[in-house]
C-alpha cells in the first residue's frame, strides 16, 4: 500500500474531536509504522511499580513447556523480566523486576506467552521481545456458526501441503501459525495488518488467492521508485462478487394447505397393542405368539432359498419340431442321391483301373530295351574301390604322360613339368 493510502491527512476529511489537534512530531515525510528504538539510557532509574500478567495453557503443552523453559528464562532475564511456570494451576505468568528499564517489554512478555500457549515453537516465540517484531492472535473461531464450513475453510486459508499459507508468509514477511479457533501472526505492523485482513475474509468465505494477487501487485509496484507516492487503485485488479446458484434436492417435497392446527399425534406402541387386544394377553401366550410368528418367517426364508436353489435344475425350453416331410418327395429325392452316388463310384473305379495299367507298362518298360540296342545299366550304386597307395598313383601318372608324349611330342614336356611341380 502507498504512503497515500496511509496517510490520514490525504485520505480526506476527517469529524472534528476534543483531542484530534495537530502535533508537533505529526509532519509530512514521517513513517509511522518505523519502530523507534527505547535504550537503558533513556530510562535510567527503572520502573517504579510492578508489573505482571498470567496466561493459561492447554494440558498437552505441559511436557513442552517443561522442557523449554529454562531457556524461557534466560532469554526473559536479559530484558530484565521474570518469568514462573505453574503446573498446578496450568498457567504461566511474567513480571517486572527492579531491573526493568523498557516499559513496554512487559507487554512484549505477554504476547511471548501467549504464544508458547498457542502452540508455537519456543526459538520462534523468543523472537517477539525484539523491538521490529509484533504479534497478533486472531480469533477465527466465533466468525462462522456451522462446524463443517468453518473447519473447510481453515483449511482452505492453510492450502495443499500448506502452500498458501508459505505465499501469505513470503508476501507478508510474517510467521503464521493456524491452531484451532486461532490463528498466531508475527511479523511488523504493516504484514500483521495484511495477515488479518486475509484471515478474516477467508473465514467469510472470500478466497485467499484474490488477496495473494494484489499482495503481489503491490510488491511490484513497491520497486518502482516513481510510483512510490502514487495511487495504486488503477492497477489493483477488482474482482466483482458472482452469485452462484444453489443446488437444487433431488426431491422436492410439496407443501399442503397451511393449517394453524399441529399435526395430530402418533399412536404409540402401547395404544397399538391395546387396540390389538395384545396388551391383556398373558407372557405364555405372548410368547407363543411371538413364536409362531418367528417360525412362520423362517418357513418362508426357507422355501425361497429352496425356490432359488431348485431354479438351476430347472430344463430349458425346447425348441419347436421342424415341419414333416412328404414321403414320396423324401423317397424320390433318395433315389436321386443313390444313383448319383453309384454313377460317381463306377466314374473313380474306372479312373483307378486305368491309373493301375499305366503304372504295370511303365514298371515293365525299365527292363525291355529297344530293338537293336543293349539294355540299360542297373541304376545300382557302384561299389567304392580301395584307393592305391602312392606309388600306385606315382606309376599311373608316368604312364599318363608317356602316353600324352606319344600323342603329342610339342607339349608333352611342358605338361609334365607343371605335374611335377605340382607334385
Amino acid at each position: 500500500m502507498s504512503d497515500q493510502e496511509d496517510d490520514p491527512k490525504k485520505r480526506g476529511p476527517k469529524p472534528k474531536v476534543k483531542h484530534d489537534k495537530p502535533k508537533p512530531w505529526d509532519v509530512d515525510g514521517t513513517d509511522r509504522w518505523t519502530v523507534q528504538p527505547f535504550t537503558k539510557e533513556d530510562n535510567p532509574s527503572g520502573m517504579l511499580e510492578e508489573s505482571s500478567f498470567a496466561i493459561l495453557f492447554p494440558k498437552y503443552r505441559e511436557q513442552y513447556l517443561r522442557e523449554v523453559w529454562p531457556a524461557i528464562t534466560r532469554a526473559l532475564k536479559e530484558v530484565g523480566l521474570a518469568c514462573e511456570l505453574n503446573l498446578v494451576e496450568g498457567s504461566m505468568s511474567v513480571r517486572t523486576t527492579r531491573k526493568t528499564w523498557d516499559p513496554f517489554i512487559i507487554m512484549k512478555g505477554r504476547d511471548l506467552l501467549k504464544l508458547l500457549a498457542r502452540s508455537v515453537p519456543a526459538p520462534q516465540a523468543l523472537k517477539v521481545l525484539n523491538d521490529d517484531m509484533q504479534c497478533d492472535i486472531i480469533k477465527i473461531g466465533g466468525i462462522v456458526r456451522n462446524k463443517e464450513k468453518f473447519v473447510k475453510r481453515r483449511q482452505r486459508l492453510i492450502g495443499a501441503e500448506g502452500a498458501t499459507l508459505k505465499a501469505l508468509e513470503l508476501l507478508t514477511q510474517c510467521y503464521i501459525l493456524v491452531q484451532g479457533n486461532t490463528v498466531a501472526a508475527m511479523g511488523p505492523y504493516k504484514g500483521l495488518k495484511s495477515v488479518r485482513r486475509v484471515v478474516e475474509d477467508c473465514i467469510k468465505n472470500v478466497h485467499p488467492i484474490y488477496h495473494i494477487k494484489t499482495l503481489m501487485i503491490k510488491r511490484e509496484l513497491a520497486k518502482d521508485p516513481k510510483l512510490v507516492n502514487e495511487n495504486w487503485e488503477r492497477f489493483l485488479p477488482k474482482f466483482k462478487k458472482k452469485n452462484v446458484q444453489r443446488r437444487k434436492p433431488k426431491v422436492v417435497r410439496k407443501k399442503g394447505p397451511y393449517t394453524p392446527f399441529p399435526p395430530p399425534q402418533q399412536p404409540s406402541k402401547i395404544d397399538l397393542q391395546l387396540e390389538s387386544g395384545e396388551f391383556f394377553l398373558n407372557q405364555h401366550t405372548k410368547r407363543k405368539k411371538e413364536a409362531a410368528a418367528k417360525r412362520d418367517a423362517q418357513q418362508e426364508q426357507t422355501g425361497k432359498r429352496q425356490r432359488e436353489r431348485a431354479a438351476d435344475f430347472v430344463a430349458p425350453e425346447e425348441l419347436p419340431a421342424a415341419p414333416a416331410r412328404d414321403p414320396a418327395a423324401v423317397t424320390d429325392a433318395s433315389a436321386a442321391d443313390l444313383a448319383a452316388l453309384a454313377a460317381r463310384l463306377k466314374q473313380k473305379g474306372a479312373s483307378s483301373a486305368a491309373a493301375r495299367e499305366r503304372s504295370a507298362h511303365a514298371a515293365a518298360a525299365q527292363f525291355l530295351a529297344p530293338t537293336g540296342e543293349s539294355p540299360a545299366a542297373p541304376t545300382t550304386k557302384p561299389t567304392k574301390v580301395p584307393k592305391p597307395d602312392k606309388a600306385v598313383r606315382a606309376s599311373k601318372r608316368a604312364a599318363a604322360s608317356d602316353t600324352i608324349a606319344e600323342a603329342d611330342p610339342e607339349t608333352a614336356p611342358l605338361k609334365k613339368r607343371k605335374k611335377e611341380t605340382a607334385l
